[in-house]
């Protein structure tokens, strides 16, 4: 699973990376392009869940689900006509399962806009008109070679592509983001426009980059964009994050302590929000192992069933899958231990067909 992150020249992005990966290895100099090459970090999905039922197991092991950023050069104007970094640019968006469009809130003289002034809707009006032209251009040249074989083979997936990609080609035309396509769109329709890795087509992440003097007003900039955007948003603040990475375990303490304490502060953004964000977005959810050797998060597509969850340990898993036996999390946790929890009848026994839900404590039993 990766995720894009990318916007305009200077709005935090790169240290907004820097944070996630708790290093510097992404350059963040007040100049465009000097991130020329995708920087790619591993990072964490903190679930408290994970923690809690390594500390209940006393397992030796604590392994959370990890979301693969990837940083990707600034974009401008005309890229899809080789502005910039162009078409280098919007093909590391390609490869990407989704992308965060990080807007620029915060207000710093040091540190040039590359469009001069501060305006965050007209930043997103910039990216998607300039991921719409590149989606254009792509279907635009896919749509006659397509239309002439299934018509020549009568290829009924090449017809069907057709088909999809000028229902694709009417809404972009008329500046509009394809993903919105989507809901409409049939499994198996999806799966013939998979190849083809349209822009449009990928889930959009929302990150607000705050400055520390936003912070008392997060929620009302949070509510504001969500109503603006008609997404939901993760609200963050890349320079304090990036500051609190040089800070001790006290010292950040002492600062969050200090933030708190301004006036009207409830709530002090984090990258937090931003990483669950991004996983959701992509229709990712995770069950848990947990014992006294390893307790660890599994990643697996939201509605999988127990086998195609138990694939995810070990092919020979989903291969020889018998049962599945199933505890909930609060459940367990509520009990303090699985032996606990079958003898007050929260274990239950299912088959292969059984959808896993997010949060779910399994153990699977299989025989190849």
């Amino acid at each position: 699973m990766k995720i894009g992150i990318v916007w305009l020249p200077n709005v935090g992005k790169s240290t907004l990376f820097n944070a996630l990966i708790k290093s510097y290895s992404a350059p963040a100099e007040n100049f465009p392009f000097c991130t020329i090459e995708p920087n790619v970090g591993m990072v964490e999905v903190k679930d408290i869940r994970v923690k809690n039922l390594s500390e209940m197991s006393k397992s030796q092991k604590t392994v959370f689900a990890h979301v693969e950023f990837v940083d990707i050069a600034g974009l401008v104007k005309w890229a899809s006509k080789g502005e910039g970094l162009g078409n280098k640019f919007l093909s590391h968006i390609r490869e990407c399962d989704a992308i965060v469009q990080v807007l620029r809130h915060f207000k710093d003289s040091e540190v040039v806009h590359v469009e001069w002034t501060i305006d965050p809707m007209r930043d997103v009006e910039i990216i998607n008109t300039e991921l719409i032209m590149a989606d254009l251009d792509q279907v635009e040249r896919l749509i006659p070679g397509l239309e002439k074989k299934g018509k020549l083979t009568a290829n009924k997936d090449d017809a069907k592509l057709a088909e999809l990609l000028t229902q694709i080609k009417n809404v972009l035309l008329a500046w509009k983001i394809a993903h919105s396509l989507k809901e409409y769109l049939s499994k198996d329709e999806l799966k013939l426009l998979k190849p083809y890795n349209l822009l449009t087509m990928k889930p959009f992440v929302y990150a607000i980059n705050i400055g520390q003097d936003d912070i008392p007003e997060t929620y009302k900039i949070a509510d504001e964009f969500m109503v603006k955007l008609q997404s939901p948003v993760a609200v963050v603040s890349a320079k304090i994050e990036s500051e609190m990475m040089e800070m001790s375990n006290e010292e950040k303490q002492e600062f969050v302590t200090e933030l708190v304490s301004m006036d009207k502060v409830t709530h002090i953004p984090t990258l937090d929000d931003l990483i669950a964000l991004a996983y959701n977005k992509v229709w990712q959810m995770y069950y848990f192992t947990t014992g006294e050797k390893e307790t660890k998060a599994w990643t697996i597509p939201i509605a999988s069933t127990a086998s195609q969850a138990a694939g995810a340990i070990h092919t020979d898993f989903e291969k020889g899958f018998i049962k599945a036996e199933i505890v909930k999390y609060t459940d367990l946790i509520a009990d303090g231990s699985r032996v606990k929890a079958k003898e007050k009848g929260h274990v239950r026994l299912e088959g292969k067909d059984y959808i896993v839900q997010d949060g779910d404590v399994i153990i699977f039993k299989f025989n190849v």
